[in-house]
């Protein structure tokens, strides 16, 4: 089995367990999709021109969207997935059961480090779904992309 089978096979086992654990559905997942890829049209890119969408659906079931806004000061940039997770918690969400990444690129998007330990401090694991701009998915966990992560439960 060449590398890129096992990782599809992974992958497939990666999301059927978080999705079967987490008792999420497919239109859910569709739906978590679908507003991330229409966040990235928002996205305040002027810098970079690399434009990112997120949405994240938390334990009630709401989908929270969000995008990237840069900065001229690029420390102050503020990501996609960061953003969607601020609005959540503004909402009075507190957690994350999965969230969607799509980007209008070919690759593939992944989160950067801060928004890893963002996600963390909101889950000990959660499905991620990373979409580029062919609609391609690719499926991998909070656990696979940090793994012995430090979290609230530490302190």
């Amino acid at each position: 089995m060449g590398k890129e089978a096992k990782d599809t096979n992974k992958e497939s086992i990666i999301e059927k367990e978080l999705l079967d654990r987490e008792n999420i559905f497919s239109t859910q997942i569709n739906e978590l999709i679908n507003q991330a890829q229409e966040a990235y049209k928002k996205a305040y890119a002027p810098y970079s021109q690399y434009q990112v969408g997120a949405a994240v659906l938390w334990e009630s079931g709401q989908i929270v969207a969000g995008c990237n806004v840069e900065n001229a000061s690029y420390g102050l940039t503020s990501c996609a997935e960061r953003n969607s997770i601020f609005q959540g918690v503004f909402l009075g969400e507190r957690k994350i059961k999965a969230i969607a990444i799509a980007v209008p690129t070919d690759a593939f998007p992944s989160p950067c480090g801060a928004c890893r330990q963002v996600i963390r401090e909101f889950a000990q694991d959660c499905l991620v779904i990373l979409v580029n701009g062919k609609g391609q998915k690719k499926t991998t966990s909070l656990k696979e992309l940090l793994p012995e992560s430090f979290g609230p439960e530490f302190l």
